[in-house]
């Protein structure tokens, strides 16, 4: 017998959705920057960045295809039904009633909560088309202002440490894990708010801040503190 009312009925299906379909997505994604054609470049980029194969692992980075529906495709056979796709965010419906990937052609980072349970997800892309990030637009489930890229990993090294390095993006931390400073976290090119200042106390009341060394960096820093 299922308990509670229908709205927490529906917020469950739902919670259960979001859980199943970005565990997908994260699998396809990984698989194609693993192994296909079409992520050489990416491939070819990371290497570049120098970020090992153990920092794509760890990070579980992938790649979207350029196609417009591969991940369509992938989460279809899976039984997932393009309208609950559209639910998650991974898929977008034209006003036609035709559905295509939000992510294409990018680099992915699979953005997680505290457990490490994937919530949504970054995208990058590698040429010079814009914008350069795209995430997984803000539901209940994901809220950036209320998550930390990394944090999933970095928790244990911030109690060994004392201390957190706050940094501005996925690359950032990525390259920051790689080279031992493992309590490293980034805010995800959004203002600090008091969600991630209440989460951080969780773990450490001493905050390093590190954001980009440019006027953007320095203004983003005043603000934070």
């Amino acid at each position: 017998v299922e308990e509670g009312t229908p709205l927490q009925q529906e917020r469950a299906r739902r919670f259960k959705l979001y859980r199943e379909v970005n565990n997908l997505a994260r699998d396809y994604f990984r698989q194609i920057l693993e192994k296909h054609d079409g992520a050489a470049a990416a491939r070819e980029y990371l290497a570049r960045r120098g970020i090992s194969r153990q920092m794509w692992e760890e990070f579980q980075l992938g790649f979207a295809l350029p196609e417009w529906g591969s991940l369509l495709s992938f989460l279809e056979e899976k039984g997932i039904k393009p309208s609950q796709a559209v639910e998650t965010g991974l898929v977008i419906k034209t006003k036609a009633g035709r559905y295509y990937d939000r992510f294409r052609d990018r680099l992915i980072f699979p953005i997680c909560d505290p457990t490490g349970q994937v919530v949504g997800f970054g995208g990058r892309v590698l040429g010079d088309s814009m914008p350069k990030y795209l995430n997984t637009p803000e539901t209940s489930f994901f809220n950036k202002g209320r998550l930390l890229y990394g944090l999933h990993l970095a928790r244990a090294a911030i109690r060994e440490k004392g201390y957190v390095v706050l940094m501005e993006g996925y690359m950032d931390v990525i390259t920051a894990h790689q080279h031992g400073i493992k309590n490293a976290v980034a805010s995800m090119g959004t203002a600090l708010t008091q969600e991630h200042g209440r989460l951080l106390t969780h773990y450490s009341r001493d905050v390093v801040v590190a954001y980009d060394a440019d006027s953007a960096g320095e203004a983003a820093t005043a603000r934070s503190l």
